[in-house]
């Protein structure tokens, strides 16, 4: 698996044990009111991939490709125990399936990829 580094969005708990680790930067540490368009050249610029629940990361990369990398989580709102559970169960399988789309769309029943 090469080397992947990952953006948190804001809309995700900043405190996920999965994503706390030195590949994993969080934008609520970096500028909170960043615009989704800052995002993503933050992320472009440094090959981070954008994790999400922003379905405008989405239509960015449907409107402008890839890079950067997209996972957007369609999981609806959860609790946040039932969040962190899903997120520290299926985590490997999404780090894996990155690797061969751009868009990866992760919803509690599949994982659906897009090139």
């Amino acid at each position: 698996m090469p080397d992947q580094n990952f953006l948190v969005d804001v809309n995700l708990p900043f405190h996920i044990s999965v994503w706390n680790d030195t590949k994993f930067q969080h934008v609520k540490g970096l500028n909170e009111s960043w615009k989704d368009s800052e995002i993503w050249l933050y992320a472009k610029k440094h090959d981070l991939i954008i994790i999400t629940k922003d379905a405008d990361f989405s239509a960015l990369f449907l409107s402008n490709g890839a890079p950067p990398k997209i996972i957007h989580i369609r999981i609806g709102n959860l609790r946040m125990s039932d969040f962190h559970s899903f997120i520290s169960k299926f985590w490997p399988e999404i780090e894996v399936a990155i690797n061969d789309v751009n868009l990866l769309n992760v919803y509690l029943d599949r994982i659906e990829g897009i090139k």
